[in-house]
């Protein structure tokens, strides 16, 4: 918008519409970016599509179905690679296996009458920081409680306003996501028999993600690159141009709403977006350096930071660390049992809970979640919050605020600290305990065999070439070859610049 492009978002009803599924949404928002394109016939390119978190991988769904729409993709802390991880860090992705697999996905749709109440998904992502959750985020705005109010009511607000999902739409993600991690190995198909294929992405990619981030660490960001690719010539084969970055701090929230990271990164890809669509097929990194005395060419780059963007092997994604053949044993055992599980929960408990939930009953265990109960209840709604209104304006009247040299002050900050390293300390007990179980259970060789996973078997997810493709790429490098006398001393020299810069990986 700052560059004065027209900019248009695509979000979500409250509630779902009858008979929303992923693909249908998918159809519309390919209708909706075909409106755009038709709106602006005088425009360069297709345009820059943009999606954060889950949207990330929707899109990409997207992209790879209807590639003709799309110029350059951002996708931003965008899970896809759902089993990738390393040990000791990142435990949510054994949630599914520890849980049993997706039948309490249809369990909590059906409690809900056909619908999922997205209040489980947001509880679910607080409950992998506590300390922030039960103290930090309530000690804040009380400990600044003259200038943290608007802010934390406006972030409430927007945090608070959950999303339900309709039962297909969240099984379709738990089964073909997030425990099927079928996304890279190409095993989603829509309903007119065509398949998801990330390698028909003809437009540049740019993956955004964050060391810091616990719900998309860089894994799962981008090992899909390794689920699809032997080496960055295949990347080249099929004309992809990837481009990523990994930021080192910042938590998953913040790749989107941080102040910093909209004025450098998120600003940089922005501006740069027409040097990222021109670059030769192959994988970048995009590495920012802070404009300075010394930064050459100054002048010529706009804004505080210079980007750059340097060639990378698959090599450099593989030392971020990854799953190991007997990982992923595990998660194929757990996805396995996920599907025995749900299968016995559709045929011998389904049709009973089906029967006796009714619309009103569903939403009044909405109403009751945790979530908004904590809302609720000290809201205007609760007769004995008058008290509480009618007090606060004489509080605000004679409100004193302590002085920071205040014995009291020091001694409250010291126990928060305390609070937080404790509440600390069991998350981290609590997510060694969890990956030590998943590794335990699923890593049985006993468990393995029964669910028809050979414990020595070394499974890859990797897409081969299909033929047509391989027929393709053949005849258009015999193609290439046939018109190298072509030309004149301009194509000579172009061609010599271009075979020096091949050996330093241009």
């Amino acid at each position: 918008m700052k560059a004065g492009h027209p900019c248009y978002f695509i979000g979500f009803l409250p509630e779902p519409m009858p008979g929303q599924t992923i693909e249908r949404i998918a159809r519309a928002e390919a209708l909706f970016i075909g409106k755009v394109i038709s709106l602006h016939p005088k425009a360069d390119g297709k345009p820059c599509v943009i999606g954060n978190c889950q949207a990330g991988w929707a899109v990409m769904i997207l992209a790879s179905l209807r590639p003709e729409l799309f110029g350059p993709i951002i996708v931003a802390g965008a899970p896809l690679a759902y089993w990738a991880g390393v040990h000791g860090k990142y435990p949510m992705r054994y949630s599914g296996g520890l849980l049993g697999g997706s039948w309490l996905t249809a369990l909590t749709s059906d409690l809900g009458a056909g619908k999922f109440d997205g209040a489980w998904l947001v509880q679910n992502f607080e409950n992998q920081n506590p300390s922030n959750t039960l103290w930090t985020k309530q000690y804040n705005v009380y400990s600044k409680v003259d200038t943290e109010a608007d802010r934390y009511l406006e972030f409430e607000r927007w945090w608070g306003g959950h999303v339900n999902l309709n039962a297909e739409e969240i099984q379709f993600i738990v089964d073909e996501l997030f425990v099927g991690n079928n996304l890279a190995a190409g095993r989603i198909k829509m309903s007119d028999g065509q398949s998801v294929d990330l390698r028909n992405i003809r437009s540049p990619i740019v993956v955004f993600c964050s060391k810091g981030d616990n719900i998309t660490p860089p894994q799962q960001a981008l090992d899909w690159i390794l689920d699809l690719y032997t080496d960055v010539n295949e990347i080249r084969a099929y004309g992809q141009t990837i481009v990523y970055t990994v930021h080192e701090s910042v938590g998953h929230l913040g790749i989107f709403v941080s102040g910093g990271i909209a004025k450098k990164e998120h600003a940089e890809f922005s501006s740069n977006i027409d040097l990222i669509d021109v670059l030769p097929p192959g994988l970048y990194e995009a590495t920012f350096e802070a404009k300075g005395a010394d930064t050459e060419n100054a002048d010529l780059a706009v804004g505080q930071w210079v980007m750059r963007c340097e060639a990378r092997t698959l090599d450099d994604i593989r030392a971020m660390g990854g799953n190991s053949p007997e990982d992923e044993r595990r998660f194929a055992a757990a996805k396995r049992v996920s599907e025995i599980n749900l299968a016995a929960y559709q045929k011998f408990v389904q049709p009973w809970i089906k029967g006796m939930v009714n619309p009103q009953m569903a939403e009044l265990m909405r109403n009751l979640h945790p979530l908004r109960l904590q809302y609720e209840a000290f809201s205007s709604k609760n007769p004995l919050m008058s008290m509480v209104k009618s007090m606060a304006g004489q509080v605000r009247e004679d409100r004193k605020q302590a002085s920071k040299d205040n014995p009291f002050i020091a001694f409250q900050e010291q126990v928060s600290k305390q609070i937080v390293h404790a509440l600390d300390a069991w998350r981290d007990t609590q997510e060694a305990l969890s990956e030590a179980t998943f590794l335990a259970v699923y890593g049985s060789p006993a468990l393995q065999a029964a669910v028809g996973i050979d414990p020595q078997s070394a499974p890859s997810r990797r897409q081969e070439m299909s033929a047509a493709h391989r027929g393709m790429l053949e005849r258009r490098i015999a193609e290439l070859k046939s018109r190298i006398d072509e030309g004149g001393l301009r194509e000579a020299a172009i061609r010599s610049l271009l075979y020096v810069g091949s050996a330093r990986g241009m």
